[in-house]
């Protein structure tokens, strides 16, 4: 069973989620008090959701104190539609934002896809290899092996590729990329665009025709291989 810690001050949206994941073997534990969701043991779940309206503190004040403390995906479910909420959720660590209203049906879709994802980085995390990639990162020495050969790169570079490594096989918003990079000194796109030109060159990588860094259109880029 996967268990869901969900922090939603609107318990009647969250008992008919709840009602249909449950479907599914989810388990949905709500808390319409973020603080007494903040307090309910988060380390004992697999996943939490994440409102952003909520009494007493923003949602995204919440979603920053849970990255801080904990190793735990999120997905930010909110009717809020300014993109600076979705941007700086994303900056701040979620992992997805979906906008209200939705299909259950989609939110299913997405608890297991990050459910998959963290359990791929996780088990890649503690064997130092990625699956069957052809990159492996020794976080000790601070280097990136492409087919067992180092790399050299800077250190907007190497914060760069480790991130997309961690993520390979998913893509990755352009906004993620630029926060988890805190070796870049101008945060605009302009400086992402030229470490992934750098970064294609080390790599061998064609950008019309690619193996390994992907641009994906309106969202960022996904490392496969």
């Amino acid at each position: 069973m996967i268990n869901v810690l969900m922090i939603e001050d609107d318990t009647e949206f969250a008992e008919i989620l709840g009602e249909y994941l449950a479907k599914y073997n989810i388990k949905i534990t709500n808390f319409e008090d973020p603080y007494l969701g903040l307090s309910a043991g988060i380390k004992n779940y697999d996943l939490l959701i994440l409102d952003l309206t909520l009494p007493g503190i923003d949602g995204l004040d919440v979603c920053k104190e849970v990255v801080e403390k904990y190793n735990i995906p999120i997905i930010i479910s909110s009717a809020r539609s300014d993109i600076s909420d979705k941007v700086i959720g994303l900056q701040l660590g979620a992992d997805d934002y979906l906008p209200k209203p939705y299909d259950p049906k989609e939110m299913y879709a997405r608890i297991q896809s990050l459910i998959r994802r963290y359990k791929k980085t996780n088990a890649a995390n503690e064997s130092g290899v990625h699956n069957d990639s052809d990159f492996r990162v020794d976080e000790k020495r601070h280097q990136i092996f492409l087919k067992e050969e180092a790399l050299n790169l800077t250190p907007a570079e190497y914060e760069i590729l480790s991130y997309m490594i961690k993520q390979i096989g998913y893509s990755i918003s352009r906004e993620q990329l630029v926060y988890n990079c805190n070796s870049l000194k101008d945060k605009g796109s302009k400086s992402l665009d030229v470490i992934m030109g750098r970064l294609r060159t080390k790599i061998g990588d064609n950008s019309k025709n690619p193996k390994y860094i992907h641009s994906v259109r309106g969202i960022g880029y996904k490392l496969v291989g």
